[in-house]
């Protein structure tokens, strides 16, 4: 069945009877579609849409009711939070034409489009292209080709969204894999004047090109992208974007500065994992006047409770050498029965230590189980807000 058939008054309507029935027993769902009248070729694919519709909403919103997805694109398609924030900032940029190549179903075309660029989308597969120009209708334009073949010239920058996943749907890790592979994304870095390249958050920093800045973001604490900025469009060497609860905030800096070591205090910041990819736990730590209690492990102590959005907050109760039995019975004694465990540079299983805790009591803590001065330790905090 074509996405065409969907975008008729017909499919239209099975789109409507199927939103009220996805989530639910499929079977049930296109039997109940098929004796309303719809042919099952119809139903399957109104079925389809309306299921991948329902899990979109987490990344757009609103706009997932009435777009359009394959089960690919919709995985690897780029939040609506972070695609308005890119858009927003080519604009600041002075770009108002912008190519996207290998746009995928349209998610950042639909973002620059709707921040008032012209836009280009180049998709090499037919499906997905069909999709991009149906969620792009009156906003972009969708052309149906490859992106190392199409003509560049004639827009201010360039957005580029490389696949990394296989015909297979398995993920890629080589970059020389990547769809347009890596050598000709190097190759655009070098020729146009603005570039701004997605990537994976654990792409290899190596292969930032010259003078670029590597951006990463996170979204409610998921880090879920990196963006390369290059030419004149790179600012800083790198950036960490963190947004929580429809609030921004950037940090920025070297990546290569190193923070100060010292002893345990009484408050403990567990950084952004942006944060910590972008290389700029030493920046943080300079905001909140802290320091590393180990060289190697992101966990940042000080002695005041500075508000941010750049991590989490615990006030620290103790700090004990790591000792299950021991831990057990100070447990115990206080009564704790519900434990957040988390840990930077500890090779423990969180849920095997929960099981061997035997917890029981009515009280709550946090368990953070790192490194100071190289010996392994068990820290007992309780959150704070900031």
């Amino acid at each position: 069945m074509s996405l065409a058939a969907l975008r008729t008054p017909d499919g239209e309507a099975a789109l409507s009877a199927a939103a009220s029935l996805a989530g639910g027993d499929p079977l049930a769902a296109a039997a109940a579609l098929r004796a309303a009248g719809v042919p099952p070729d119809l139903a399957a694919a109104a079925l389809t849409q309306a299921t991948l519709r329902r899990q979109a909403v987490a990344k757009f919103g609103a706009d997932a009711g009435h777009m359009f997805f394959t089960r690919a694109g919709l995985e690897q398609a780029t939040r609506a939070v972070v695609a308005q924030r890119r858009a927003a900032r080519l604009v600041a940029a002075g770009v108002r034409s912008l190519v996207d190549l290998g746009c995928g179903i349209g998610a950042d075309s639909l973002a620059a489009a709707r921040a008032g660029m012209r836009v280009v989308g180049v998709e090499r597969d037919e499906t997905t292209a069909a999709v991009a120009a149906a969620n792009g209708a009156g906003l972009f334009s969708v052309v149906e080709g490859d992106a190392v073949t199409f003509d560049v010239s004639g827009f201010d920058a360039v957005f580029c969204d490389p696949a990394r996943r296989s015909t297979g749907g398995r993920r890629v890790f080589d970059p020389a894999a990547y769809s347009p592979p890596w050598d000709f994304v190097e190759g655009l870095a070098a020729r146009v004047p603005r570039l701004a390249v997605k990537v994976a958050p654990g792409f290899d920093q190596a292969r930032v090109p010259a003078g670029a800045e590597i951006e990463l973001v996170s979204v409610d604490r998921e880090v879920v992208e990196a963006t390369l900025w290059c030419g004149a469009l790179a600012a800083v060497p790198r950036r960490a974007t963190v947004l929580r609860g429809g609030v921004a905030g950037e940090l920025t800096g070297s990546g290569v500065q190193a923070a100060p070591v010292g002893p345990v205090a009484e408050f403990l910041y567990d950084p952004d994992g942006a944060v910590v990819r972008a290389g700029l736990v030493a920046e943080f730590a300079a905001l909140v006047d802290g320091h590393l209690g180990d060289l190697t492990i992101a966990y940042v102590w000080a002695s005041a409770a500075v508000p941010t959005g750049f991590a989490r907050c615990f006030r620290v109760t103790d700090v004990l050498p790591f000792s299950l039995k021991r831990l057990r019975a100070e447990l115990r004694n206080r009564g704790i029965g519900t434990v957040e465990i988390l840990k930077r540079g500890s090779a423990l299983d969180p849920a095997q230590l929960r099981r061997d805790l035997r917890l029981s009591g009515t009280a709550s803590t946090s368990l953070l189980l790192t490194r100071v001065a190289g010996a392994q330790v068990a820290v007992l905090a309780q959150p704070v807000a900031l």
